[in-house]
């Protein structure tokens, strides 16, 4: 299947021009914005100039993601100039070699690629870190996750029922963008945490099953809440269950502070949750009823075992803990990853590597 390009013929009205793109199978199932000269030329120069400048290639396809392409498909999503340095970002993160978006792209699992932003771009441009952050009614959000899966689609050749073998996917295979609440947030921001300073702006990319939300409406102590979410944790039917890996934990702005309120740090919420989740090696082997074909993508170092606790992920730091949602609620999210057979990356939004900076725990040093 070829690369959409910029439209300089016949059709010219637009919805003649939107079924167009539709016929030619260089959409994601919804109507998209035709590219003009115009438009494609804008994005180009907020990528930096140079159209015909590769910046990666994208698989399964190994298509080339030139600057005139990633323009094109921003255009197509609705984007606006200012989105495309996260888009760069975020296509660059799922690129190396250790996100392994060639699995990810082909496999039967229902993951999807997350982004999750930190950093003064967040205001910048308008992304959503409250009220139904997963959700609709947010423009940079909806089309800078559009793009990535464009992109996806068109120059990595990940078309559902060709290379895409998913079995279900789920929504984010449309959009998966949100931004962290720092505002929010009780602890320092995610980025922070890693190494960056708080002015510097960063995408999080982890391949990710949808939101599992946890309902609490009565604890008032860390403890309470963070036992709901271990509950999502410790089933047998998510890919960490199977697979290990990372996941990501989000924590509505309520819960946060009635964790944050007896003086818990966001690494005591990480030991809490990966010292107590509950699965056992009985549990996902359904006690060996099946022989060993249901263990085959468990990682070498589970202990095969009756009675051997199966932990979620192999260590705290493999939970990425993100504090997002509407300050009403008392609400978070489990979202399960892909397993070991992939690595989250968090990627600045100008491509440096994290200073000197460090905040652990909630205590910065410079």
């Amino acid at each position: 299947m070829s690369e959409p390009q910029t439209i300089t013929s016949t059709p010219t009205d637009p919805a003649g021009l939107i079924e167009w793109y539709f016929e030619q199978g260089w959409t994601d199932g919804l109507p998209v914005v035709p590219p003009t000269p115009q438009s494609v030329d804008a994005m180009v120069q907020a990528l930096g100039g140079n159209p015909d400048h590769l910046e990666v290639r994208v698989p399964p396809r190994w298509g080339n993601l030139t600057r005139e392409v990633m323009a094109i498909n921003l255009v197509l999503a609705g984007c606006k100039p200012a989105y495309a340095p996260v888009v760069r970002t975020a296509l660059l993160a799922l690129c190396t070699s250790h996100f392994n978006l060639n699995g990810i792209q082909a496999t039967t699992h229902m993951a999807a690629p997350l982004v999750v932003v930190n950093g003064p771009v967040r205001e910048a441009i308008g992304l959503n870190s409250g009220a139904n952050v997963f959700g609709s009614g947010h423009r940079a959000n909806a089309t800078i996750g559009r793009a990535i899966r464009l992109i996806l689609l068109n120059v990595g050749g990940g078309w559902p029922g060709d290379l895409d073998k998913s079995t279900l996917g789920h929504p984010g295979k449309y959009t998966f963008c949100i931004a962290e609440n720092e505002e929010a947030s009780p602890w320092a921001p995610y980025h922070v945490e890693q190494g960056y300073r708080p002015d510097e702006s960063t995408a999080f990319c982890i391949a990710a099953e949808p939101p599992h939300s946890v309902t609490n409406h009565v604890a008032n102590d860390p403890e309470g809440i963070l036992d709901s979410i271990i509950s999502a944790m410790s089933t047998i039917a998510h890919n960490n269950a199977v697979s290990s890996g990372s996941c990501a934990v989000v924590i509505g702005p309520e819960h946060a502070a009635t964790i944050a309120s007896r003086n818990w740090t966001r690494g005591d919420v990480r030991r809490y949750l990966w010292s107590h989740t509950t699965n056992t090696y009985d549990d996902i082997s359904f006690s060996g009823r099946y022989g060993k074909v249901y263990n085959r993508n468990l990682p070498r170092w589970y202990r095969r075992e009756t009675g051997a606790r199966i932990p979620i992920v192999p260590t705290p730091e493999d939970i990425h803990l993100f504090v997002a949602g509407g300050k009403e609620g008392r609400f978070s999210a489990f979202l399960p990853g892909w397993g070991h057979m992939t690595s989250p990356v968090l990627r600045a939004i100008d491509g440096r590597d994290p200073g000197t900076h460090r905040c652990v725990d909630g205590t910065c040093e410079l």
